[in-house]
């Protein structure tokens, strides 16, 4: 059955074990207790488990969100600003991204407020009426959880309060740990959790954390640590090692089809590692506590183009609510999906065609001068979007509207079609109910070949990599789609990551550990070449924090911000 039923941890705990480091002694004196529930109740084997389900909410208000995606995708090589929506300084690294931006500042409070219920259910598990299994079992998922939690701080911002005891009282004492001490924190959670965590494929409680879930979790830290200042010479190695025990070990394999991995009816398959779950109940899609965002997983809004004011067109649940938040850099569809003939991935990560759901007769096209009048019966073609130039001469022989890439602007560009959501109940409805893949074997393989090149090992690395590209194949053009080894090189892992996982909140944190946001940004995002810079590697701390700690005798604050913000 699908961990559906996360409870909102305000609701399982007294007002003392969600006390966070980063709330002002103000606001959590003005807390309001809003159950009965007493702060015993974790002791309890239905409080136990109450607990534990509650701290995987943190997962939603980063994933499949608007929040989530903010902080993964804006401001990269492969995506830059649609026509629509705030928060462009993530994508200019301009002064819009300050230290008292609320996605910054709720997405740190919102992950703390996580980490404290790991800790809660770590620091009280030996007191909790449960089996000694049920405990192992859940204090393991809480480690994997506040492991979690802390690697996104770390790659986001850097050294953070690393706090590993439950947080029951308010305190301004805190420290920015260094980098060594993070990754060694995360790297001992994840350690201590694999041996403890159910070592299949999916867990019998579909949604919890599994052994592999933690060994990719595991894998993506070391990589992490190996191109940082914090590296051993091993980080690869152990890296390697991990992912080739997921891709072999459990069962896994990919789909035949790339398009059918976001099927939406085919979101428990074979190449799921580890989903946050989403559903169609809004009170189960309830994310956090920050009153930031309950929208369900809603990444269907943000990749779409503006198709519901063209002739021909309305807005329906099919189609989508386009917000324009995000638009493919030509980087994305010129150069890294320039093979369309032997790779599928172009054709089925991109929506091309509208067939028209409002017909009319002598309408005016909006963006397409070769016609000068066009007609619409219901299920036309309404627009078509070739990927290439045609000529004017090409489009006019066409009944219908044809966007090339000449045409591209802010509102109109290929759409990213992998989140849609038509099982919405009407066509303004934000909230969607599809669960988000935070890891999939395709990812994992990727890792993997990475892994094994940089650390030596070529044949390895192609193995794992041709899988991937294999999958990718048109039939009949797969084995063209194969790389050899004396071809296997970073840059191939760079591109292909772009390709297979584009708007999977990965992109940002990829370049940033690789060293490139920087180089790649100003190479390939226009918007933000100017801007960027070795400060950007890094979010600005939440003035907030900044705010609630502890002065020096000099009273400045003693956690510091991070530099040139």
């Amino acid at each position: 059955m699908k961990l559906n039923n996360i409870i909102k941890p305000i609701k399982i705990f007294g007002v003392a074990a969600l006390l966070l480091t980063t709330q002002s002694c103000k606001d959590l004196l003005d807390e309001k207790v809003v159950s009965g529930i007493g702060n015993d109740y974790i002791n309890t084997p239905k409080g136990f488990e109450d607990a534990v389900k509650s701290a995987y909410s943190s997962l939603r208000y980063y994933y499949a969100t608007q929040q989530g995606l903010t902080l993964t995708e804006y401001g990269t090589d492969i995506y830059a600003t649609g026509a629509d929506g705030g928060y462009k300084g993530f994508h200019f690294y301009d002064t819009q991204l300050n230290p008292t931006v609320d996605y910054i500042i709720n997405t740190w409070d919102e992950l703390y407020r996580g980490i404290n219920t790991c800790n809660a259910i770590i620091d009280r598990a030996p007191a909790a009426t449960v089996s000694d299994a049920v405990k192992k079992l859940r204090v393991a998922e809480a480690k994997f959880l506040r492991a979690h939690y802390y690697y996104i701080l770390h790659q986001q911002f850097g050294g953070v309060d690393l706090r590993l005891k439950e947080t029951l009282a308010p305190t301004k004492e805190t420290k920015r740990a260094s980098d060594a001490e993070m990754y060694a924190a995360i790297i001992k959670d994840l350690e201590d959790a694999i041996p403890a965590l159910e070592a299949k494929a999916q867990s019998s409680d579909y949604g919890r954390a599994t052994k592999p879930a933690a060994e990719t979790l595991l894998a993506k830290v070391y990589l992490a640590k190996a191109y940082s200042a914090s590296k051993a010479a091993d980080d690869f190695a152990k890296a390697a090692a991990l992912c080739k025990t997921v891709t072999t070990a459990y069962g896994f394999k990919l789909l035949d089809d790339f398009a059918s991995v976001f099927d939406e009816n085919n979101q428990v398959n074979s190449e799921v590692v580890f989903a946050v779950q989403y559903t169609s109940d809004p009170l189960t899609n309830l994310t956090n506590n920050t009153g930031a965002t309950n929208g369900g997983n809603n990444l269907h809004l943000f990749f779409g183009m503006q198709y519901d004011v063209q002739p021909g067109m309305k807005r329906d649940v099919f189609y989508g609510r386009p917000f324009k938040r995000l638009r493919p850099t030509s980087y994305l569809l010129n150069t890294l999906f320039a093979d369309r003939t032997n790779d599928s991935r172009y054709k089925k990560t991109f929506r091309d065609t509208w067939l028209s759901n409002n017909p009319g007769a002598n309408l005016n096209p909006s963006f397409d001068d070769s016609k000068t009048k066009i007609t619409f019966a219901a299920g036309d073609t309404a627009i078509f979007i070739p990927g290439v130039e045609w000529t004017k001469a090409q489009r006019a022989a066409k009944k219908y509207q044809v966007l090339v890439p000449s045409m591209y602007n802010e509102a109109l560009f290929p759409t990213l079609t992998k989140f849609f959501d038509t099982k919405r109940p009407d066509l303004t409805y934000e909230a969607g109910s599809r669960d988000y893949f935070v890891f999939r074997l395709a990812d994992v393989l990727l890792m993997q070949a990475e892994a094994y090149l940089q650390s030596g090992n070529k044949a390895e690395a192609v193995a794992a990599f041709n899988q991937v590209r294999f999958r990718a194949g048109w039939p009949g053009k797969k084995d063209a789609m194969l790389i050899k080894e004396a071809d296997m090189n970073f840059e191939q892992i760079i591109e292909e990551r772009g390709r297979e996982l584009a708007g999977e909140q990965t992109r940002w944190m990829d370049l940033k550990r690789w060293g490139l946001l920087v180089e790649r940004v100003q190479k390939y995002n226009p918007q933000a070449a100017t801007n960027i810079k070795a400060i950007h590697n890094v979010r600005p701390i939440p003035q907030t924090q900044i705010d609630r700690s502890a002065k020096n005798a000099e009273g400045v604050s003693v956690f510091q911000q991070n530099p040139g913000y």
